[in-house]
C-alpha cells in the first residue's frame, strides 16, 4: 500500500558516522615472518658471507680473499647447493672453511694444516686454483 508523502515532512536519512582512522598494528609474529622471509630473499641473491667468527679467523690467520678467491668460493657453494649439501668443508689451498651452504654463510675458517677432526658435514669440495 503506498501513502502520499506530499504535505508531510521529508524524512533525511541520518549522518552516517565514518569509522575514525587508526593506525593500523601489524601482529609480531607476522612482522617477524616477513623480515626473515625478506633477510632470506637478500641472502639468496647476494654471494658468499662470512660470519663475525670466520672473518675474525681469517683476519688472524692473515688470510685476504679477493674477488678471484670470492668468484671461485661461490661456484662451490653453488656447486655444493645443486648437488643438496647443507653442511660443507671446502679446502681452498692452505684455507679451509667450514660453511652452511643453505644460508650461503662461511662459518669458520682455518688452516689446513690446524684441521684435526670435522664434524657435521654432509659433504667437502676442493676449489682448484691458487690464491
Amino acid at each position: 500500500m503506498l501513502q502520499n508523502l506530499q504535505g508531510s515532512q521529508s524524512v533525511r536519512p541520518q549522518s552516517i558516522k565514518q569509522p575514525e582512522q587508526t593506525e593500523r598494528q601489524i601482529d609480531p609474529a607476522f612482522q617477524s615472518f616477513m623480515q626473515d622471509a625478506i633477510k632470506e630473499t637478500d641472502q639468496a641473491t647476494a654471494g658468499v658471507t662470512f660470519s663475525h667468527h670466520a672473518q675474525k679467523r681469517l683476519d688472524q690467520h692473515g688470510f685476504t680473499l679477493n674477488a678471484k678467491d670470492m668468484h671461485l668460493l661461490e661456484e662451490a657453494v653453488d656447486t655444493l647447493e645443486a648437488k643438496g649439501s647443507k653442511q660443507s668443508l671446502i679446502l681452498y689451498d692452505d684455507l679451509a672453511l667450514i660453511a652452511s651452504i643453505q644460508n650461503k654463510t662461511v662459518i669458520t675458517a682455518l688452516k689446513s694444516t690446524e684441521m684435526n677432526d670435522v664434524t657435521n658435514i654432509d659433504s667437502a669440495i676442493q676449489i682448484n686454483g691458487k690464491r
